[in-house]
């Protein structure tokens, strides 16, 4: 067996739990999930099966989009709904639509963050939730990400309460924290924030609609149908660019060959998906480092084709 299922990650559950049940109903050990979801998040968790193993990592490293909601007015440890409240000052006026949007607009693009503590972002060799749950606050690192949309989900035109919470819709890149995004919301607005509900709708090219939940899946097991639910391992890596060759060159291909590198690829900085012409993708190339001109397998993938 082997393919992509896309799960509709229930909430309760951490990534790794989810990889836990489906080995035992799936009864196999070959499984691997696509990125962390922390445990109150729902929504789309693509998980790879067999030699879908192979490109996890470049699903992991595609874009996101999500639907969350920010509460504004305090603050809490985790910048989610499950920590404790760490500052609280209560919306003391009138926010307009036209200023959320303006915000929202700001944060749109290339922006900096710094990883909450209560994340899995390992700071010498040890994961941050770690030192959060001894108390130690360590500096972290701030990194770059992009934000290509970020949309309100809310038709009111003003906003008034001790507390406000509003919708919003978001595609960003690989590394985006999205509570990070929320509690940046309220700091622009002038107050403590944090994100009080999130929901994955979109990972790679795999949506909602995709997915199937567990007990859908152990349903499906009993029936002898899961291979129903499977997309190929091709359907995770359709966003990669693509270098269609012959058989005859693939034959070199699964043994390691170094390929030229085409002119409509010569830009490419990232994998690139070299596939057959009915669109079977048997390996991963990268620009080779030293070699100018040239591409180098990243990853094999199949061998018979």
């Amino acid at each position: 067996m082997e393919g992509i299922l896309p799960l509709m990650k229930q909430a309760g559950m951490t990534s790794h739990d989810c990889v836990f049940r489906l080995r035992k109903i799936l009864k196999m050990k070959r499984i691997g999930h696509t990125g962390t979801l922390d445990p109150d998040v729902t929504g789309v968790l693509p998980i790879c099966i067999g030699r879908a193993t192979k490109v996890a990592e470049y699903i992991t490293d595609a874009g996101k989009a999500y639907e969350g909601e920010v509460t504004i007015g305090f603050s809490t440890t985790t910048e989610d709904a499950s920590g404790e409240v760490v500052n609280k000052r209560n919306v003391d006026r009138s926010i307009k639509r036209a200023e959320i949007l303006d915000v929202l607009q700001q944060l749109t693009g290339e922006i900096s963050q710094t990883p909450p503590m209560f994340s899995a972002v390992k700071v010498n060799g040890k994961r941050l939730y770690e030192y959060a749950r001894q108390g130690i606050e360590v500096e972290r690192p701030t990194r770059q990400v992009r934000i290509y949309k970020l949309e309100l989900l809310d038709e009111r035109e003003v906003f008034e309460g001790e507390t406000i919470s509003f919708r919003f819709r978001v595609s960003c890149s690989k590394g985006t924290y999205v509570r990070t995004l929320a509690v940046t919301i309220g700091e622009i607005l002038g107050y403590p924030a944090h994100m009080s509900w999130l929901q994955r709708i979109q990972s790679s090219t795999m949506t909602l609609a995709d997915c199937y939940t567990l007990a859908e899946i152990e349903k499906l097991a009993e029936d002898g149908k899961v291979e129903e639910a499977l997309k190929p391992l091709e359907a995770g890596i359709s966003h990669l660019p693509k270098y269609e060759i012959s058989g005859k060159v693939a034959e070199k291909v699964k043994n390691g060959a170094l390929l030229e590198i085409p002119s409509h690829l010569a830009d490419e900085e990232g994998p690139i998906a070299v596939q057959l012409a009915n669109g079977m993708v048997i390996a991963i190339y990268r620009k080779h480092p030293r070699k100018p001109g040239l591409l180098k397998p990243d990853k094999v993938l199949r061998n018979e084709f």
